[in-house]
């Protein structure tokens, strides 16, 4: 029987080459516990009363469900108790959340999107926890700053998801390439089931909502008709899956190879950029990407690039296997 591997066995074991701390795998674990708690909850979700809405509305407009809510409140719970972070942010939160008075703080700034893909709650559809992993840039003696959290991509010390589905399972890098973790419920642990991930250069999928298509510019158009048709990488149309659910469309394509695309579009003149937040759900992603082997840009720029100006800043999102990115960056180039 093949040696079981923890999470942080793995990370124990990868210390020395990935730089990491012994309060990065605390924070890690923290994560982790959080993410069980949650799991635990979405797995139970018909049985007690956590489906539907709450009536609230979070900052991004959008009607909180009553799991986002709870999902978002394990992880600050737990995690500002934890004693190594300054500072978080979430998807839900308007502003930067920080560590209460009294507890310990640490070096490292936590953001994420609690409950990816929560809008197929009801439905039973693969959801996620998505969390990227910052160190601060000022002295650790004065109070956390707006440069602290809004920093590019390429400043990560780690990104994951954590997807709640058929099996819970975590997939995280932290900068030494992408390994699987799949959730024990037997043992209670997440054993190593996927080492060194690597998404396929060339996909044969293309995740994308169609029905947006008239709101998309003329290369957003050129880009579909490439994949639907036969001149290209594979000589035939591309296959279209589509979840909803970003968690679920980008760790299909990481395994199996393909594409997922959310452009701008024109419904909504206050919001020119497209949907997906930039800190919380493109760039933890685009790290993950990066490291498997593949790409992710916004159509003209690699999204690691970019300098964030606000929290909640929203970019379009093309990420997966790296020739059909290529292929993307290409025909934007050409418009």
């Amino acid at each position: 029987m093949p040696q079981q591997i923890t999470v942080t066995e793995h990370l124990l074991y990868s210390q020395s080459q990935v730089k990491a701390t012994g309060r990065f795998t605390l924070l890690l674990n923290e994560l982790i516990m959080s993410a069980k708690i949650i799991s635990r909850e979405v797995n139970k979700a018909g049985l007690v009363d956590v489906l539907g809405f709450t009536g609230d509305v979070n900052v991004q407009g959008e009607k909180v469900k009553k799991l986002d809510e709870y999902a978002n409140s394990i992880l600050i719970h737990r995690l500002s108790k934890a004693g190594v972070l300054c500072a978080m942010a979430s998807e839900e939160n308007a502003d930067i959340i920080n560590i209460p008075r009294g507890y310990p703080t640490g070096e490292y700034i936590l953001i994420f999107d609690p409950l990816d893909g929560s809008s197929n709650i009801d439905v039973n559809v693969n959801i996620g926890t998505i969390f990227s992993i910052f160190r601060r840039r000022s002295p650790a003696d004065t109070e956390v700053m707006h440069s602290d959290v809004l920093q590019k991509g390429d400043e990560q010390v780690a990104a994951g998801y954590i997807m709640y589905g058929s099996s819970t399972m975590l997939v995280l890098t932290t900068g030494e390439g992408v390994h699987g973790f799949t959730l024990d419920p037997g043992v209670g642990e997440f054993l190593l089931s996927h080492p060194n991930i690597r998404i396929p250069e060339q996909g044969k999928i293309y995740s994308v909502n169609e029905g947006y298509q008239m709101y998309w510019d003329e290369p957003t158009k050129e880009v579909l008709r490439y994949f639907k048709g036969t001149d290209n990488a594979i000589k035939r149309p591309f296959s279209l899956r589509y979840i909803g659910s970003l968690v679920a469309d980008f760790h299909r394509n990481l395994i199996y190879g393909g594409v997922f695309m959310y452009p701008a579009d024109h419904r909504d003149p206050a919001k020119p950029r497209g949907k997906l937040r930039l800190m919380c759900e493109a760039s933890p992603m685009a790290m993950i990407a990066e490291q498997a082997g593949g790409l992710a840009v916004d159509g003209r720029r690699r999204i690691l690039d970019i300098e964030p100006d606000h929290l909640h800043q929203r970019v379009p999102l093309f990420i997966g296997s790296r020739n059909d990115v290529q292929k993307i960056l290409d025909v934007y180039a050409q418009s």
